[in-house]
């Protein structure tokens, strides 16, 4: 008596599970409106536009030629956007925006950051902090921080590049 049973409930889970997985395919983003010739609107995520002098200071760091086989290269940033220690060059956009320049490519480097105060003093502030390669300059690591509520903000950090 129970083997219909069990088979009806096994049915129903799998009509269940399909009509799910049906259903979440079929929703289409539609592109927001926008008048015509206006640029796109940024995300609140994306990176700021490089500026000339960054692209500037990028291409004098290249022009060092600096040849490394592998190395890790440790930088400790104040929330102003001040260097405290380490090496690379740091460039502050806007809140919470950063970006930490090389004498060496580092797109294919692997990138690690933690929040972090300069001195020994203090746990850090809550936070979050991401990395990613810096568009249109191959020297360079963009670095965003934010509060654990997700909105940006100055806070300190530690980054590591690693290239090999």
């Amino acid at each position: 008596m129970t083997t219909p049973f069990r088979r009806k409930a096994i049915a129903v889970v799998f009509a269940v599970l399909g009509l799910t997985l049906a259903g979440g395919g079929i929703a289409i983003a539609q592109p927001a409106a926008q008048a015509p010739g206006q640029p796109a609107a940024r995300a609140a995520d994306s990176q700021p536009a490089v500026t000339a002098e960054a692209a500037r200071s990028a291409r004098a760091a290249l022009k060092a030629n600096t040849t490394l086989v592998a190395t890790s290269n440790g930088i400790v940033v104040n929330a102003n956007g001040t260097k405290a220690r380490g090496i690379g060059t740091v460039i502050k956009y806007g809140t919470g925006q950063y970006e930490v320049q090389y004498g060496y490519v580092v797109t294919s480097a692997i990138y690690v950051a933690t929040i972090g105060r300069a001195d020994a003093c203090c746990v850090p502030p809550a936070g979050e902090v991401s990395v990613a390669p810096r568009l249109s300059t191959p020297n360079a690591v963009f670095v965003q921080t934010r509060n654990s509520a997700g909105t940006p903000v100055d806070l300190p950090f530690h980054l590591i590049v690693h290239t090999n």
